[in-house]
């Protein structure tokens, strides 16, 4: 009976790995070459904001009632919906596109991008302060992939105050800054809560 070659063993082994290294890869790209943007969260159900070691944060972009106001949406939804349906089906990928904020000064925390359209297809030749971010289509909701965080235990009761505090503020709202590549996939960098900023 003959042995497994070596390259028999070695063959598998190289694409299982390269599976799973597919995935860090991309986040790593987005973080080096991605655009930073800043995100204004939204108040969150205390009870979904914390599960087990994990953080739920949404962000003005993510009701769907919101995106709903976007220029574009009537597009989306002409290139996307079926004859029985008035809205996209769960799980349409959108892209909405933001806008820096029209100010020089360094404040702490950093002022929130602002939503300005919305777009079925990614978009092309967007200027220097604009970027377009992908989210998915999930109920009422469009998801970034950034709406699960983890913190180190020993920073998880002390941030999970400071969450709290903003959220039962409407007046001191927080935000998260992330970075989006060109392709709008993006990447949590870090949370303010006032003045005070919390790295991922």
């Amino acid at each position: 009976m003959n042995k497994p070659s070596l390259t028999h063993f070695l063959l598998p082994l190289s694409f299982q790995l390269a599976l799973i290294c597919a995935i860090p890869a991309q986040a790593v790209y987005t973080h080096l070459t991605g655009q930073t943007v800043i995100l204004q969260t939204v108040p969150v159900d205390p009870y979904d904001l914390l599960r087990g070691y994990s953080q739920t944060l949404r962000y003005e972009i993510s009701p769907l009632a919101r995106v709903q106001d976007l220029p574009g949406w009537e597009t989306v939804v002409r290139q996307t919906h079926r004859l029985d349906e008035t809205l996209p089906p769960d799980g349409t990928t959108v892209y909405v596109i933001l806008q820096a904020p029209e100010t020089d000064n360094q404040t702490s925390p950093p002022p929130p991008w602002r939503a300005i359209a919305i777009r079925h297809q990614p978009p092309v030749d967007l200027p220097d302060n604009q970027v377009a971010i992908q989210g998915e289509l999930n109920d009422n909701w469009v998801n970034y992939g950034l709406e699960q965080y983890y913190f180190p235990e020993a920073q998880r009761d002390k941030i999970n105050n400071r969450i709290n505090q903003f959220q039962n503020n409407p007046e001191r709202p927080f935000v998260v800054e992330v970075k989006v590549d060109e392709g709008g996939n993006a990447v949590p960098i870090s949370l303010w809560l006032g003045e005070e900023k919390y790295r991922f």
